[in-house]
């Protein structure tokens, strides 16, 4: 039996900010199920932590992490969950605070993070086979790996490149522990970048979609990294995200008004309900465009709020959940105030009234500027919406554009950032609803799109059986 360990920092149900903590609590478990591997996770213990997990943690010893000529003390905890074993690094001085990041000192945290992950796996009494690194808040935990343990074989994944873990090349002399000649691997551009040492360090490198590893070669998405990801390109593969298809089942969500798997008026009623709900015209046939994101440039919202103007003049309505920058969030508030009759702008995050949304809207909107896989266009087909997407990174690989003569796609987009694309594709959505003989080839469609672990979960057993034979 295969021993991987996965380090990440974060994981739901203990702690979630994004999309990666929905791939640590669903991929472990998946593998388990799909390939009978054993599996164990080791994540920081946050001050957020809910007190329901952190009452059923088991003291599992205590930890001396070097971090510079200093040694940092830490307790860990364990916690079984379905099969998977959790390994829980508590350090007060780094972790108990609110929220997982955003500190000035970040990169200390996780560099101290990333050296007890290496702690641990030291301590264990049968050395792991494989250590599975994620994002890079991680990535010096493989570097570390290498150097200390060369016969333990590592794969980093990227979750977002945009995102890299940047310090003053100072901080290999204060934080690290390892030999000068070390530098190099974890130098870039005169300074220490935590995601380039892991990509210099990993046996394999994964990302979360086939077009993301493709689109990261490039000088446009690989933020400063594609000469070094090019130089390892044989050894880099994108594998799609699943979801939690059980978790996000509109036949079993508790949060909907009116429980459904394929029907259409069942979908109706749960629109007019938002639609009293929210105050706005109480109609099944008017079509719901719906956003629920992060309010950052990444996600396109600067192509949706140069065209809405032009959009609410036809007889729709637009509902978007979410909080981010102060200027789309102004933006939104004022489309709202100006259309009260169709649109509605929730500045808030709820996973309830996400899902809520989900179920009601006809289409969901994603026009990203790149998205390494997205889990959103995911959870919509979940629940029977629509997706209108940008052709870029995982939004590319799963939403095939809908062809109205040979009836193949489950959803629309467009491939240049540009707003009037946007448009130009929105109209056209509008046009096949308006069409029932168009429209109801696509929506067989989308109920038949499904986006489980089982077959990602398939390809990274694949990927870890070729490392354990090189």
């Amino acid at each position: 039996m295969t021993h991987i360990v996965f380090a990440a920092s974060e994981c739901t149900p203990f702690v979630k900010t994004g999309g990666l903590a929905d791939v640590i609590g669903s991929l472990p478990q998946a593998l388990r199920e799909q390939t009978g591997h054993e599996i164990s996770v080791i994540l920081p213990l946050y001050d957020q932590m809910d007190e329901a997990y952190r009452s059923q943690l088991i003291p599992a010893g205590t930890l001396n992490v070097p971090v510079g000529w200093r040694s940092q003390g830490a307790a860990l905890h364990k916690l079984v969950r379905d099969g998977i074993t959790y390994y829980f690094v508590e350090n007060e001085f780094y972790f108990g605070r609110h929220g997982a990041y955003g500190y000035f000192d970040d990169g200390e945290r996780f560099v101290f993070f990333s050296r007890a992950v290496v702690e641990i796996i030291q301590g264990m009494e049968e050395r792991p086979d494989i250590l599975h690194a994620h994002d890079w808040q991680t990535g010096m935990a493989v570097a570390f790996a290498n150097i200390m343990m060369p016969d333990l074989k590592s794969v980093f994944t990227i979750h977002n490149i945009q995102y890299q873990g940047w310090m003053t090349h100072e901080a290999f002399y204060d934080l690290m522990n390892v030999g000068p000649e070390h530098f190099p691997g974890m130098e870039w551009h005169g300074m220490i970048n935590c995601m380039k040492a892991a990509i210099f360090h990993a046996d394999k490198i994964t990302t979360v979609s086939p077009s993301y590893a493709e689109e990261i070669k490039q000088p446009y998405y690989g933020e400063g990294l594609d000469p070094l990801l090019n130089e390892r390109s044989i050894d880099l593969m994108g594998i799609v995200n699943g979801i939690d298809t059980a978790d996000y089942d509109p036949m079993k969500d508790p949060n909907l008004y009116v429980p459904y798997r394929t029907s259409r008026a069942k979908k109706k009623e749960n629109k007019r309900w938002l639609q009293r709900e929210l105050c706005l015209p109480e109609d099944g046939d008017i079509p719901m465009y719906a956003a629920i994101s992060r309010f950052v440039e990444q996600k396109g919202f600067h192509l949706l709020e140069r065209i809405l103007d032009e959009f609410l003049q036809e007889n729709v309505q637009v509902v978007i959940l979410g909080t981010g920058d102060y200027a789309f969030e102004q933006s939104f508030a004022h489309f709202a105030g100006k259309y009260p009759d169709k649109m509605v702008t929730l500045l808030k995050f709820s996973e309830a009234t996400a899902r809520q949304i989900y179920a009601a809207a006809d289409f969901f909107l994603m026009p990203s500027k790149f998205e390494p896989c997205g889990l959103s266009q995911l959870i919509s087909l979940q629940y029977k919406t629509i997706p209108i997407v940008r052709e870029t990174g995982g939004l590319r690989d799963t939403v095939l554009p809908y062809d109205e003569i040979t009836g193949e796609g489950n959803g629309f987009s467009f491939a240049n950032y540009n707003a009037h694309e946007l448009l130009y594709t929105m109209r056209y959505s509008l046009l096949i609803y308006s069409r029932p003989e168009l429209l109801k080839p696509l929506l067989q469609n989308v109920n038949k799109s499904r986006f489980s672990w089982k077959d990602s979960a398939k390809l990274y057993d694949g990927m870890y059986k070729e490392l354990l034979t090189l």
